[in-house]
């Protein structure tokens, strides 16, 4: 039961993510469970595990990850488009 909650923050992370970044409305749901899960990681690894923690992940650190993650995915594939 607990990989759900971990998905769920995922979700929720990469939709956050998202939607700072202005490029949420290109991503589906399995993106932003990708780009929670994985910004989530990357953020932790840069930033340690300070601030708030839900479902093993800490909020602020992973939001961070995420918006890195889907901006740096983002412009490569706008590049790969044009």
């Amino acid at each position: 039961m607990h990989w759900l909650w971990v998905l769920i923050v995922g979700a929720i992370i990469g939709a956050i993510a998202g939607a700072i970044t202005a490029k949420g409305h290109s991503m589906g749901w399995i993106s932003n469970i990708l780009a929670g899960l994985v910004g989530a990681s990357l953020g932790q690894a840069l930033l340690g595990t300070w601030g708030p923690s839900l479902a093993g992940m800490a909020i602020i650190p992973s939001i961070v990850g995420a918006v890195i993650l889907v901006a740096v995915v983002s412009f490569f594939v706008s590049r790969i488009k044009n």
